[in-house]
């Protein structure tokens, strides 16, 4: 071309982040002899498609100016890469310099809210799409379905769901998927009947929160005949998730044998949610034998303790880690982060305070003892269970038990699944205490209230 003008430019730059070629979009974003919004814009799309956060917030900071684009860009970026608190700390500086969101920013907000379990900051975003009269259309409806659901308020999930006009197949899916994590499998039932009542075809993904509600409550029958129907009754090729819920949901029943023979006979290759969902299951009854003979690499990882350790130590040495659990609380609008045996808080001693006077107070109420079963490394006992109160969903209820009213239920969101002995504990306390508290892990919700849970010790 023998005239390059800015809307050429732009338009091979948006091409190139179109097709994930962000090092050519940046080449020639730095090449132009000029820019405009667009350009800067299109170059802050690329990255957020590749989700580039670093190079995208490193652009961001540099625009000239920034339009709504600009800012929902970056939103959605933070959002989608697992960065909720950044993405409300950007919304408070958007909405400081006068910029007014629009439908991508609310959808985006409530995505991190869901993500967070940020109950009250998501209650005063849904108050300002009410005050400022933004539409509840099918995508903003279901992102607060969404929101609800996972911010353990399925009563307000289904107050929105009820009330949308237009509902197609992702919002059925939401909240019937919300229906699951609650353990309201009847309820994500009737709902499967009237979705296809109203005339919307399940998708495979309305299968995987089927097959979920099914393996959350033990329903061993549903759940096999659902995975049967698939293919036979809606044409949809069950996939390995599919198999690995009904593998979960089989292990959890104690039926390894039979879950082992559906791993075997999977058209693919299992993944290792399907053979953890196996382990798991083994563990919890005590098959170790038949867990070592379906994954004996895994389990000897798992099993050695001096193998552990070496693992762990190399790790270390690599700059490699396991995953922490995280537990966050919201109080007052701030969302409080708590890592297992943190100190980092900056009322960590009455933190830790608390967690004797709980310890102390259920040895004296009930004469509880830790569950060590499920602490890997080979410690004397009186070690393990040392290890085992500073698991991160404890601080954050000794966090909640300090400052939150007695009447206000204690909502914590973790990023594994609660183990044997927190679960316990939590029971316990939530009797000594009377609170009521609620933890959503990694696979679902926990309502705990006067020495009781909602899974009914099943998860």
């Amino acid at each position: 071309m023998v005239c390059r003008d800015v809307i050429s430019w732009n338009t091979m730059i948006n091409g190139y982040a179109i097709v994930g070629k962000i090092d050519e979009a940046k080449r020639l974003f730095d090449e132009m002899p000029e820019r405009n919004l667009v350009s800067w814009n299109s170059m802050l799309a690329g990255f957020v498609k590749c989700g580039n956060v670093e190079d995208a917030f490193g652009l961001f900071s540099e625009m000239p100016c920034r339009d709504v684009v600009s800012w929902n860009s970056m939103l959605a970026c933070y959002a989608q890469c697992g960065k909720p608190n950044e993405a409300l700390a950007l919304f408070d500086q958007m909405r400081a310099v006068g910029v007014k969101p629009t439908e991508a920013t609310v959808v985006s907000l409530l995505s991190a809210c869901a993500h967070l379990g940020a109950l009250d900051k998501g209650l005063h975003l849904h108050t300002y799409i009410n005050d400022n009269r933004i539409e509840v259309n099918s995508i903003v409806g279901t992102a607060l379905v969404d929101m609800y659901a996972k911010c353990g308020k399925i009563s307000l999930a289904t107050q929105v769901f009820n009330a949308m006009e237009s509902k197609d197949v992702l919002a059925w899916n939401t909240i019937i998927a919300g229906m699951a994590i609650h353990g309201h499998v009847k309820e994500a039932q009737r709902l499967f009947k009237e979705m296809k009542e109203a005339g919307v075809e399940p998708n495979d993904i309305t299968f995987v929160a089927m097959l979920s509600a099914c393996s959350h409550a033990g329903m061993v029958d549903e759940g096999q005949k659902l995975l049967d129907c698939m293919s036979s009754s809606y044409g949809i090729e069950p996939k390995v998730e599919h198999y690995g819920c009904v593998i979960d949901l089989l292990a959890r029943a104690g039926l390894l044998e039979e879950a082992m023979e559906l791993i075997g006979t999977m058209p693919m290759e299992p993944n290792p949610c399907a053979l953890g969902a196996l382990l798991g299951g083994c563990r919890i009854h005590g098959n170790f034998e038949l867990a070592t003979s379906s994954s004996q690499t895994y389990m000897q990882q798992q099993k050695k303790w001096d193998d552990a350790r070496k693992v762990r130590n190399l790790m270390k040495v690599n700059g490699i880690s396991k995953v922490p659990g995280v537990s966050v609380i919201e109080l007052k609008g701030m969302v409080h982060r708590f890592v297992a045996g943190d100190w980092s808080h900056p009322e960590s001693n009455k933190i830790y305070e608390k967690l004797n006077e709980i310890h102390t107070r259920l040895k004296s109420a009930i004469g509880h003892s830790a569950d060590t079963g499920d602490v890997l490394l080979d410690m004397e006992e009186e070690d393990k269970e040392h290890a085992l109160p500073v698991h991160s969903e404890k601080l954050a209820i000794a966090y909640g038990l300090l400052h939150l009213d007695s009447k206000e239920a204690i909502r914590i969101v973790k990023n594994l699944r609660v183990c044997r002995d927190c679960h316990h504990v939590t029971k316990l306390i939530s009797k000594v205490y009377g609170r009521e508290i609620i933890v959503r892990d990694r696979n679902r919700f926990h309502h705990f209230e006067d020495g009781e849970c909602s899974c009914l010790d099943f998860w």
